[in-house]
């Protein structure tokens, strides 16, 4: 009845999940100068499903959405301000269908109402986000202008000084270079000099591979530092909740993160932690924040999406 699509990036003009038409394809096009990576991949997918299926809808779902809400404060980097009002040079946040489905899932899990529940979300996996939630909406978020910014990833480097990059090119690297150093020999691959799966990096460790050892604690490291600055934004932490394939099934990485956060009243119970079997599950018994497990589910959100969007036609 319905094709839904995830399109990485819809910029400020989408703020959800809308049916596809011409002027969305155009949108689509416009912004995929910000997204050249997934746009134009986003947009074959459109035209194949339009030209093999005419007549059925077509959703379009941003993961730009629900970052929508990121106030200015927030948003805007410590640049000229000409590069935002002429180039749309500021923070995005990506991961958005996942981030938005797990709040809603944890705010269901304390028996809180959506739009009173405040949480730091946490998508980990090969690409890694993390992002503050008040009052059911993101108003901060890891991801930036990229999704190259922010924690330590599989292959992205995520958050470092912009002057390496300038160093670098001044001993000769070019921009294709620096690129690809970035997007695809960095985060954990690039520290370990094995791996980019958490998997080989915990069993490499394990046998006393220093560097493996190394690239989990700055995963870990990393998150840590982005969930206790979120802790200060939003006052009031409802839960802390893990999700992704790293979220969902490390129990050393979920440790490792929590640790250090009794301070801030979240307490991670090592037994229930070990126990988290791939459904959702609450790691803490006391805890006065939460910590929960809950496994994503960004493919029946947009399936949601898309449905609704049907019924509101329909009317």
């Amino acid at each position: 009845e319905a094709v839904g699509h995830r399109v990485v990036h819809g910029g400020e003009e989408f703020t959800g999940s809308v049916l596809i038409d011409d002027a969305v394809i155009a949108s689509i096009e416009r912004m995929a100068r910000l997204a050249p990576l997934h746009n134009p991949p986003n947009l074959t997918g459109i035209r194949a499903a339009r030209n093999a299926l005419p007549g059925v809808p077509q959703v379009a779902c941003f993961d730009t959405a629900f970052h929508t809400t990121i106030p200015a404060v927030a948003y805007t980097y410590a640049l000229p301000y000409e590069l935002y009002e002429q180039q749309g040079i500021r923070r995005y946040g990506f991961h958005g269908t996942s981030h938005r489905y797990v709040a809603q899932r944890a705010a269901g899990f304390l028996h809180l109402p959506h739009t009173h529940f405040n949480g730091i979300t946490c998508h980990l996996g090969n690409g890694s986000s993390i992002t503050a939630v008040r009052d059911g909406q993101s108003v901060d978020t890891s991801m930036g202008f990229t999704p190259l910014e922010g924690v330590a990833m599989g292959t992205r480097c995520g958050d470092i000084d912009p002057a390496i990059l300038l160093f670098l090119a001044e001993e000769g690297q070019d921009v294709a270079s620096l690129n690809a150093m970035c997007n695809k020999r960095s985060g954990v691959l690039g520290i370990s000099g094995c791996s980019n799966d958490m998997r080989t990096l915990i069993a490499k460790a394990a046998e006393g591979h220093c560097r493996s050892q190394l690239a989990i604690d700055v995963f870990c490291y990393r998150i840590k530092k982005y969930i206790g600055a979120y802790s200060a934004v939003l006052g009031r932490v409802d839960a802390i909740v893990f999700t992704g394939g790293i979220g969902e099934n490390a129990p050393l990485v979920r440790s490792k993160i929590c640790t250090g956060l009794e301070l801030l009243g979240m307490e991670l119970d090592p037994q229930l932690n070990e126990q988290a079997d791939g459904g959702e599950r609450r790691i803490d018994r006391t805890s006065k924040t939460a910590i929960l497990v809950i496994p994503t589910d960004e493919e029946g959100t947009i399936a949601d999406d898309s449905y609704q969007l049907l019924l509101k036609r329909a009317q």
